[in-house]
């Protein structure tokens, strides 16, 4: 390894290659997309700062992640926990709907797949990744303390051992494996709505067939055939509102009046946080064609939508899927970008 010597020329490669995981790690420390790609930004530059002084006698991967760790303590000191409306207040009768903001450091953020899940053969390591990014997934790991945070993604989603897990800390295995038994009966205790939602991966031929109509129905504007795709029980939320909506009565209504102008509206699939979803572009009444308005996540259980989240910041989002930010009327279907 390097023992005071300059960093190599190929360190550039062999940092980009853990990227993507570092992104996924970082994300599921912080809530938030951009924070985490800040957050392994950060990691690269310490990392080239100061390999130097990396003597080898760990692997370069735990050494970022133990940089990595570092970086998210340092940004989580503030204490700050990303959330979505259901955390937040209670559900919202449509009669009473009301739309008000609240900042964006205050929700848990959407992420594409693509950046956080790394390519992998094995399907079992695959579907704990998708499990570990899903939002129910990613709101019951806010609940716990950032180094129990950490514990619980190191062991329980990466698959490290205590020992290992242990070094990175500069803790010992009795602290970790307490931190893990503690942070375990926390997310038992407040299992989170949705926490159930399994989507096969691939989809499977039902699941595939319950989008399509999905699709057909809200880009028809069809309440009738929407209902009967939900759960009774669905839950609809909208960041940056702090609203949410529970019931297919409550949601329908509320697409045909305060959301209206979304009739006539346009879904592009997009693969957000191991779950189904699509970037929802409406009309645009003065340039023609559609707008972006929300990327949404759908969570599916036992054949139905039981969730349906709408993230409507469409000029952070948008381009962090690759999307673009306007659609011709001609077109019929647009390609998610790399």
């Amino acid at each position: 390894m390097a023992n005071g010597t300059a960093a190599p020329t190929d360190l550039d490669s062999r940092l980009e290659a853990h990227r993507t995981e570092l992104t996924g790690y970082c994300y599921r420390m912080l809530g938030s997309s951009f924070e985490a790609e800040d957050a392994v930004q950060d990691t690269m530059v310490r990392a080239w700062r100061s390999y130097d002084k990396f003597e080898g006698r760990s692997s370069l991967r735990s050494w970022l992640y133990r940089i990595a760790t570092n970086v998210c303590l340092d940004m989580l000191t503030a204490g700050n926990k990303r959330a979505r409306p259901m955390d937040l207040t209670e559900s919202t009768p449509l009669a009473q709907a009301a739309l008000s903001p609240r900042p964006d450091n205050t929700w848990l953020e959407p992420m594409p797949d693509a950046r956080v899940l790394p390519t992998t053969g094995d399907p079992a390591e695959a579907a704990i990744a998708k499990e570990s990014v899903r939002l129910a997934f990613m709101a019951a790991l806010q609940k716990l303390p950032a180094k129990q945070r950490a514990v619980l993604i190191l062991r329980e989603v990466l698959a490290w051992k205590a020992s290992e897990v242990a070094e990175l800390l500069d803790t010992s295995v009795a602290s970790v494996n307490s931190a893990l038994q503690r942070a375990r009966a926390t997310l038992a205790e407040r299992q989170e709505p949705g926490a159930e939602a399994a989507v096969s991966d691939p989809l499977d031929e039902d699941q595939q067939k319950l989008l399509d109509r999905y699709v057909a129905a809200f880009e028809g504007y069809d309440m009738t055939a929407l209902t009967a795709l939900l759960h009774e029980d669905a839950v609809m939320t909208m960041p940056p509102f702090d609203l949410w909506l529970t019931g297919t009565r409550d949601i329908t209504g509320f697409m045909t009046t305060l959301g209206a102008p979304c009739a006539g509206s346009r879904l592009v699939p997009v693969q957000v946080n191991g779950l189904p979803g699509f970037a929802q572009y409406k009309p645009d009444p003065e340039k023609g064609g559609f707008t972006p308005w929300a990327v949404q996540v759908l969570e599916i259980s036992d054949g139905r939508i039981t969730g349906f989240h709408c993230f409507l910041d469409t000029q952070r989002w948008f381009p962090l899927f690759d999307l673009p930010l306007h659609l011709e009327a001609e077109t019929d279907q647009v390609e998610q970008g790399a």
